[in-house]
């Protein structure tokens, strides 16, 4: 059978919904960007309606709001809107809400029967997404996202019972239902005297270190080198950092604008528009494109903000994913450091509700990643050869000899190396070189299917 995007989102919906009738009561749906979260969860709220059920859609954003929208409106929902400037229908059975809103008018709605809470990881029980989802103990809860992991690390198993992991970013690219990409990282940023404060960065301290004519200045060569005349989105660290990014690039004649999360919504959606027209070629964001921005004209991604949070990293670099008629591939320019910090984008993680991604046992590599010689992309430290055809030199390893006699080693404690070998494989890559080691003839497909094992391992614990 071919595999489809279709193909995994099918089986989410199946696997969630059998999760329900086991009596799981609060599940979450793990899926990358690309994968189709608001289509899978506007499909089930259709059929939660169908059963006579109310549901309440969660999000945070007035555009992931209306994106929510016009999607039930593709399945032929009927909802209302909770939010700031909307006039919504307070009796339809599902309704669309921003939580700070809704929080503030729970009693004006019937209860729900579903609460689904898009980009879930925002979801805390003591916060105001908490207020909401506990104020509704009877109610089943859906959280969707694509990176399961709060900003400080923590997990999300004090909302969330059990996960439901779909397809890797690596199998959507392998799909086309996410661009592939090259990923270029120059000097990172000097960080010895920027603190760590909540899981990140202290975020003046980090601004100081950044927001410098020198490290724009490279940002703006780097993108005329290698992604000249491409639709970019510079993530910045504060709205004044977006504004002097904005200003540099404009200064050396690539139209750019400053965009945030506090401006305007009319003026937001025009300066939107006009990057997707191409009339604009690079928006320096602050805290607004990062996650649940649906803007598939982005070509580019210029890494300017330093960051502890593999979340916050995956949602920005999930950005240019997108993929786009005639896009062939998407450039990333990672000034911060970041893919040092947390591999490569695609590089297969085993999330756990318990916090963070699960380890193990394994020792990472100290680099996870190097840098081709002839173009400077940043590749996996286990590649062979480059994208542009660079075959990277064998690198051996030196023994150092120590007195000792030789054991016989029986089958027993073969097969225990072996499997101690694999159970300290993290990635698929780590699986393939273990596969190729031992003269495996596909060793990539014998990777995924022990990644996918692993997976469905981790499902039933939950």
């Amino acid at each position: 059978m071919t595999i489809t995007l279709r193909t995994y989102q099918n089986t989410l919906i199946e696997r969630t919904r059998a999760n329900f009738i086991a009596g799981k009561t609060s599940q979450l749906l793990v899926l990358p960007t690309g994968g189709g979260k608001t289509v899978c969860f506007s499909y089930m709220a259709s059929k939660a309606v169908e059963k006579g059920l109310r549901v309440w859609i969660l999000a945070h954003r007035v555009e992931l709001l209306e994106q929510i929208s016009r999607t039930l409106t593709s399945f032929g929902v009927a909802h209302g809107m909770v939010a700031p400037s909307y006039l919504g229908d307070r009796h339809a059975q599902v309704q669309v809400a921003s939580v700070f809103t809704l929080v503030r008018r729970m009693d004006r709605y019937a209860e729900p029967d579903l609460i689904i809470v898009d980009e879930a990881h925002h979801a805390i029980s003591d916060s105001t997404w908490g207020k909401v989802i506990t104020a509704y103990p009877q109610a089943k809860l859906l959280g969707v996202t694509a990176t399961p992991i709060r900003l400080s690390g923590e997990g999300l198993g004090d909302l969330f019972q059990c996960m439901v992991q779909g397809p890797s970013m690596r199998d959507l690219i392998g799909l086309e239902a996410l661009s592939p990409y090259r990923l270029f990282a120059p000097a990172g940023v000097d960080l010895s005297g920027v603190h760590t404060r909540m899981g990140d960065y202290v975020r003046g301290e980090l601004e100081a270190a950044v927001d410098k004519p020198s490290v724009t200045g490279d940002a703006v060569s780097h993108y005329k080198r290698l992604a000249d005349g491409r639709c970019a989105v510079a993530f910045c660290v504060s709205v004044k950092h977006a504004q002097n990014v904005a200003d540099q690039f404009n200064a050396s004649g690539i139209v750019a604008r400053a965009i945030d999360g506090a401006m305007e919504r009319d003026l937001r959606s025009a300066i939107l528009a006009e990057f997707a027209a191409g009339k604009v070629q690079v928006l320096a964001s602050c805290d607004l494109i990062s996650e649940g921005f649906d803007v598939p004209a982005i070509e580019a991604a210029i890494l300017l903000r330093p960051t502890q949070s593999l979340g916050l990293y995956l949602q920005q670099v999930g950005r240019a994913l997108r993929t786009f008629p005639g896009k062939t591939e998407a450039i990333i320019l990672d000034h911060a450091g970041n893919v040092k910090r947390h591999g490569l984008p695609d590089e297969e993680r085993l999330w756990s509700l318990d916090g963070s991604v699960k380890k193990r046992g394994e020792k990472k590599s100290e680099v996870p990643v190097k840098t081709c010689a002839e173009c400077f992309a940043t590749v996996s430290s286990l590649a062979t050869h480059c994208g542009c055809g660079y075959e990277f030199p064998v690198v051996e390893r030196e023994l150092n000899q120590v007195d000792g006699e030789l054991e016989e080693v029986t089958e027993a404690q073969a097969v225990k190396a072996r499997k101690q070998e694999q159970g300290k494989a993290f990635t698929v890559d780590d699986l393939i070189a273990i596969g190729r080691k031992r003269g495996m003839k596909r060793p990539e497909l014998w990777a995924r299917h022990v990644m996918r094992a692993r997976h469905a391992k981790d499902a039933r614990r939950a």
